[in-house]
């Protein structure tokens, strides 16, 4: 294909021509192409000829995808062209990385930590068949960097034992932190696991039979209608709330929650989804008329692609969500006030949290929404079936027959029953939070 001004949107559309395998290189960074295969996977490469014997080479750069988009694919291209304007060849500079890669000593945790993290973020490990998802990736670092990285980091791997992994553990929980030891050690045990699967570097995993020294119970939490009607209210007029004075910071007594973060928040009430995936909600994942949003599987829990339908009450409230900031150029409906990227998640569990801290509505979270949609869809007040329901929530084993019937046998989408479910669903959230009158249950009676 000609050479071409790459574009977002054009990338997030390629597609094979003929059932053939066809590149689309890019006039911004000369040697940069995105290869489509006949199956539909796109991959980043670089073509690029040696200066010492002219030699034709090209480079896989990475798979397009949110994390690895246009952007990103053009300053990797551009490091490589360097490499060859320097007289190097970029295909021999990743081979020599690769090779110190692997004969590096892991000889610390933290030199464990790190070389998992990379495994993990290039797709060369992965423990449940597929690649990590990069937000899972950024929680676990985030972890490790705040409560493993300081104290079990510069312990020879040889000395780890359960002994005294157990009383580190301890530590963490008489230090106050009680559910985060425990995340602390499931990630600490995946990077064991990772030492003995993947690098040989230990002959068994001496923390793989430790249980969890905190108790966990799955959370229950549903939200009363009493509770969601000041939720809504809240979230859409903060201003007159305030904080409580044990949880008050450096902004005082007051609440705030941004215009684009109401809506965000109430799309995950409404449309029954993830925080993650409200919050990275791209415009190339709706369709034309915006009543589809497919979220691509990169970005789902499952790994699979996910069909969202989307009401025209939702759909409103993407539009004003874009006319937040148009004329800003961006890929997303959430985009970041400041960085190239979309909203953070966290920053939605942050600003529901002032809410919920000053209506004193306490033991509830951002995820509790899920779960409250849920509640009330398959009870008396909607009946929704449970099929329907699960297959919302985008559940791999959804409740309609054995699993492998619903997931390897079944290619239907169900999406105007999923619609038509939603729509009930947000016709009584809309009742209860008091935008819509709920209708009478007093009649008239006739004369007899």
């Amino acid at each position: 294909m000609p050479a071409r001004n790459l574009t977002a949107r054009f990338c997030e559309a390629a597609k094979p021509v003929d059932g053939k395998q066809v590149s689309y290189p890019d006039t911004q960074a000369p040697g940069l192409e995105l290869r489509v295969s006949p199956g539909g996977r796109k991959t980043w490469t670089f073509r690029y000829r040696t200066r010492d014997d002219q030699r034709q080479a090209r480079i896989t750069l990475g798979v397009f995808s949110d994390e690895f988009d246009l952007e990103r694919a053009r300053r990797e291209a551009r490091k490589a062209r360097v490499t060859v304007d320097d007289g190097g060849d970029p295909a021999e500079t990743r081979r020599q990385e690769k090779h110190r890669a692997r004969t590096q000593p892991i000889r610390t945790f933290d030199d464990l930590a790190q070389a998992y993290f990379r495994a993990c973020e290039r797709g060369e490990y992965r423990p449940r068949k597929r690649k990590k998802r990069q937000s899972s990736l950024d929680h676990e670092r985030a972890v490790y960097d705040r409560y493993l990285k300081d104290s079990v980091g510069r312990w020879r791997l040889e000395k780890v034992t359960k002994a005294t992994f157990r009383n580190f553990i301890r530590g963490l929980i008489d230090a106050g932190a009680t559910t985060r030891a425990n995340r602390a050690h499931a990630i600490a045990r995946q990077m064991l696991n990772f030492a003995v699967d993947h690098e040989e570097r230990l002959p068994a995993n001496p923390i793989a039979k430790l249980a969890m020294l905190v108790p966990e119970a799955a959370r229950k939490r549903v939200y009363n209608d009493q509770e969601l009607a000041r939720l809504w209210q809240g979230i859409t007029s903060p201003e007159g709330l305030r904080l409580p004075a044990e949880r008050r910071r450096n902004r005082g007594d007051k609440v705030y929650v941004g215009p684009a973060m109401k809506i965000a928040l109430k799309l995950t009430l409404m449309l029954m989804v993830r925080r993650s995936e409200v919050a990275g909600m791209a415009l190339a994942e709706l369709n034309d008329d915006r009543s589809v949003w497919l979220i691509p599987g990169e970005r789902t829990k499952s790994g699979r692609p996910h069909a969202v339908p989307i009401s025209p009450t939702a759909r409103a409230m993407i539009k004003e969500a874009l006319e937040l900031h148009e004329g800003r150029k961006t890929r997303f409906v959430f985009p970041h006030p400041r960085a190239d990227r979309s909203m953070s998640p966290n920053a939605m569990n942050h600003a529901l949290k002032g809410v919920l801290y000053a209506q004193g509505i306490d033991d509830a979270t951002l995820h509790d929404f899920r779960r409250t949609a849920s509640t009330l869809m398959t009870s008396e007040r909607l009946r929704i079936s449970p099929f329907i329901r699960s297959l919302l929530l985008e559940h791999a084993d959804t409740g309609g027959g054995a699993r492998v019937s619903s997931s390897v046998y079944d290619a239907n989408d169900y999406l105007p029953e999923k619609r038509a479910a939603l729509l009930q669903w947000e016709g009584l959230l809309l009742e209860i939070v008091g935008v819509r009158e709920r209708p009478s249950n007093v009649h008239a009676l006739s004369r007899a």
